[in-house]
């Protein structure tokens, strides 16, 4: 039986180009951009074998970090493992910012999640096996304990908020939360009146 596809509407989302950078970072919204690092790279084409058809739009992003703080912190996945490092290194490129309909105490629990994968290793053995996930269509998969690509950790931290996901967390891609939070790569989306960044003022940072 084919299950329909689950998605949930964010607050809003935001489009930053080349040299715009955002100006109040919200604890618990993450990023939707591009990473120049082949194993980015990798995920992009994996990407583009799974998403076709209207779908394709949402292969245009490889990576994904959730930020963590006020002050434009983010913690992501990397080749060399899970960091903590600045939004404000994106602001050479594009990247749009995901503002999550969820409550202060969720989104600490995501920036708490995220916090304590800090110096976990790069999941490349999840990259394998997403790869013969899409090669040949097994539902099969695995992975190493402590070891999490960028949108496998995103997903985890998310799902302390509303968010509920089908596949397995460790295995989604960028793609999958671009579609899953209705993120269109042609569209600006202005900050919905309902986001109140006083009112998450006391996610601890």
């Amino acid at each position: 039986m084919t299950h329909p596809f689950l998605g949930i509407r964010p607050l809003s989302v935001q489009r930053f180009g080349p040299g715009e950078a955002l100006a109040d970072p919200q604890p618990g919204d993450f990023i939707l951009t591009h990473n120049p690092s082949w194993s980015a790279k990798l995920v992009q084409i994996g990407q583009r074998l799974r998403y076709h058809g209207a779908d394709s739009k949402y292969a245009y992003w490889n990576h994904t970090a959730l930020i963590v703080d006020e002050q434009g912190h983010i913690i992501e996945a990397l080749g060399s493992g899970i960091a903590q490092t600045q939004l404000a290194k994106y602001t050479p490129t594009e990247y749009h910012v995901v503002h999550i309909d969820a409550s202060v105490e969720d989104r600490q629990e995501a920036v708490n999640f995220a916090r304590a994968c800090i110096g976990q290793h790069y999941g490349w053995l999840t990259i394998v096996s997403i790869a013969l996930s899409l090669l040949t269509g097994t539902k099969f998969s695995f992975g190493f304990d402590g070891q999490q690509i960028c949108s496998g950790l995103v997903a985890r931290a998310l799902e302390r908020s509303t968010a509920i996901f089908r596949p397995e967390p460790s295995h989604i891609m960028p793609a999958y939360l671009a579609k899953y939070y209705q993120v269109n790569p042609e569209e600006d989306t202005p900050v919905a009146d309902t986001l109140k960044p006083s009112a998450l003022s006391s996610v601890a940072s």
